[in-house]
């Protein structure tokens, strides 16, 4: 799961980095992407679209997390509160470095479009902002698995179809927000039942890909949803912004594609070489993703000022530009690296400090283990 998990991110990682466009109008930049130009491209996004698989992992790790705490005598509370500081300190260190930074530059050379191109850099901290959400509602989750079970997610199920209905329907467009928290919160709950999953027989995760494929194929093929499940200039909607029932059937499909491959996964995972990699994907995964889009301004800025380029032209989608995707990945990870680096030594140095001023006590809440809470490297 670990794997899992830090793979999702990585995968999120990789995709705004080479697929990223940007579309430079006079109030700054704009992202767009070669979904909107490349027929057929969205079927993609069915797979590399991981954030309900995300949320679902992290259901099953806040699970285990909190009985292993439990038994430790760690209250709900406590235990909610860790997890909240974990994320929201190194998050909201990109945060504000961002926008002091936009302010000082926006100031002093009285630019225009810099605070749309701050914005664009912090808003994949989006998913934190949900995840953090999660965490918060964990009490409300937990009591629901413990009283109502798999009826806890027809009703989240339920609700969010309703949702849409009002949404589309009726015009009620604002209502469409609400699923911010029962479609990922079905992500999360659902996360619940991972251990149910992997003890059922292996048909019923062929059952599980095949329920989910069919669900999506039948809500995007009826015209009812866009096919990308991620936001395309153009289309009447976003299935993401704010997510719409057709993520249900995401999840359900991507659920039985990985449990497919999880068997042989595993056995990679046993090999010394697939163990370090692992380790590292998952020591670094979180603080890359909090960084990688600054890393890529820090590249887009380097090649404007060494080789230039028309910001008021937009990109052409073509066989060239396909050529050049892995320098558009290569270039933001090699701007990245020095980036993440210092931000894990800012980290490491508030951790050190934050020792030295904290005695720590003997007692259940201080025996919490990196794999039970998450390193800065997990959410």
């Amino acid at each position: 799961m670990d794997f899992l998990r830090a793979l999702s991110l990585i995968v999120v990682v990789v995709w705004h980095w080479a697929f990223t466009i940007l579309d430079w109008r006079p109030d700054g930049p704009h992202a767009t992407s070669p979904l909107g130009f490349t027929r057929g491209l969205w079927l993609a996004t069915w797979l590399f679209q991981v954030m309900p698989l995300f949320f679902f992992i992290g259901g099953y790790v806040h699970l285990r997390s909190w009985e292993r705490a439990q038994a430790r005598g760690v209250t709900m509370r406590a235990f909610v509160w860790r997890r909240v500081r974990q994320l929201t300190i190194p998050a909201g260190i990109v945060l504000l470095v961002w926008i002091a930074l936009g302010s000082l530059i926006g100031t002093y050379f009285n630019l225009t479009g810099v605070g749309r191109a701050v914005k664009l850099v912090v808003s994949p901290l989006w998913f934190l902002a949900v995840y953090l959400m999660l965490i918060a509602l964990l009490p409300i989750g937990l009591w629901l698995h413990r009283k109502a079970g798999l009826l806890a997610l027809v009703w989240l199920a339920g609700a969010a179809m309703v949702v849409d209905v009002l949404r589309f329907d009726r015009g009620l467009e604002d209502i469409g927000w609400l699923n911010m928290v029962l479609v990922w919160g079905l992500c999360h709950q659902a996360g619940f039942f991972y251990q149910n999953v992997v003890d059922s027989p292996r048909r019923n995760d062929w059952a599980l890909l095949w329920l989910g494929l069919f669900g999506l194929t039948g809500l995007v093929g009826s015209g009812l949803y866009p096919g990308s499940m991620v936001g395309v200039p153009g289309e009447r909607f976003s299935n993401m912004a704010p997510p719409t029932f057709v993520i249900v059937a995401l999840l359900i499909f991507q659920i039985g594609f990985v449990e497919l491959l999880r068997p042989r996964m595993q056995e990679l995972l046993q090999r010394p070489r697939w163990k370090r990699a692992n380790d590292l994907i998952n020591e670094f995964s979180l603080p890359l993703y909090l960084v990688h889009t600054t890393g890529m301004a820090l590249f887009l800025f380097l090649t404007w000022l060494l080789f230039g380029f028309d910001m008021d032209k937009p990109a052409d989608v073509d066989s060239g530009w396909w050529l050049t995707r892995p320098l558009a990945i290569i270039g933001p990870l090699i701007c990245t690296v020095p980036v993440l680096l210092l931000f894990r030594r800012l980290q490491r140095g508030r951790r050190a400090l934050g020792q030295a001023v904290i005695p720590v006590q003997a007692g259940p809440a201080q025996t919490d283990t990196p794999s039970e809470i998450g390193t800065p490297g997990r959410p």
